[in-house]
């Protein structure tokens, strides 16, 4: 009998969302990873194996992947402006996948419900949303199996609000509360089941929570959900107002670099 534990690594593990990825992978029997650029100041119990990374810096990536079966991104760049947007939501994911070379794990990535809207002043001033958005590309580009989740504001929910909706097309740009609301544990539990579920394998999708009960059991939520067409940079019935041949010239050159990987 083979006892070995799937390993998942958890990029933003010390995050507000990560640190609950991390408990609810424990919960689901995974040997965590939770990547930090400072070991010393974790408050995390002997379960969690500390690695030492920093994700704008790919050479400390190469000892956080080796082994692993799966990795989750949580990380973000808080405030840190374009240049943050850039190094760390978008540059992180790059770099990840680059210390990973060809290895096949299975991935989750976190960005944010509104992802597409180019136009509001918060992208303007920040341009999180594009590279958020640039990110998810290179995730679909890898090759890899991997499920991406959307999820609206956090900690908004009501004392009844408990229920998942999975949602597609990215079509709430309030900017607000108003796009829906969820829990910042419920993020990290969908995170988690998306790694060994088949029917969320190349899913896009916005979360919220509406009022109800949380259902036990999420499968028939990502079943329902369309795949992301295999070819697409983008996702399914997401609005296509970020054309490739518009990007940076550093930005197509980052595809082909993990395109080259997938092929190698």
């Amino acid at each position: 009998m083979n006892n070995h534990k799937k390993v998942v690594l958890v990029v933003g593990a010390t995050g507000s969302v990560g640190r609950y990825v991390v408990d609810a992978a424990l919960e689901h029997g995974y040997s965590v990873r939770a990547l930090m650029r400072d070991p010393a100041k974790s408050q995390f119990s002997n379960q969690v194996h500390l690695i030492k990374g920093d994700v704008t810096r790919l050479e400390t990536l190469l000892p956080a992947v080796d082994g692993i079966d799966a990795v989750v991104f949580t990380h973000g760049s808080d405030g840190q402006g374009k240049a943050g947007a850039e190094a760390i939501d978008y540059g992180g994911v790059h770099n990840v996948l680059m210390a990973l070379r060809s290895k096949q794990v299975r991935i989750a990535l976190m960005t944010a419900i509104g992802v597409t809207n180019r136009s509001s002043a918060y992208n303007k001033s920040t341009e999180s949303a594009d590279w958020k958005r640039r990110a998810e590309r290179l995730v679909r580009a890898s090759g890899n199996p991997y499920t991406i989740v959307r999820p609206s504001w956090f900690d908004y929910n009501g004392p009844k609000e408990h229920k998942l909706v999975f949602l597609q097309g990215d079509k709430r740009h309030t900017g607000t509360p108003k796009d829906g609301v969820i829990a910042r544990h419920q993020i990290a539990e969908v995170l988690v089941e998306s790694l060994s579920s088949v029917a969320a394998s190349r899913k896009t999708f916005e979360l919220i929570a509406a009022e109800g009960p949380a259902q036990r059991d999420m499968e028939p939520l990502f079943a329902a959900l369309d795949a992301d067409i295999e070819s697409s940079l983008d996702a399914a019935k997401d609005i296509a107002n970020q054309p490739l041949d518009d990007e940076p010239q550093r930005v197509r050159d980052d595809l082909n670099s993990v395109l080259a990987l997938r092929v190698s």
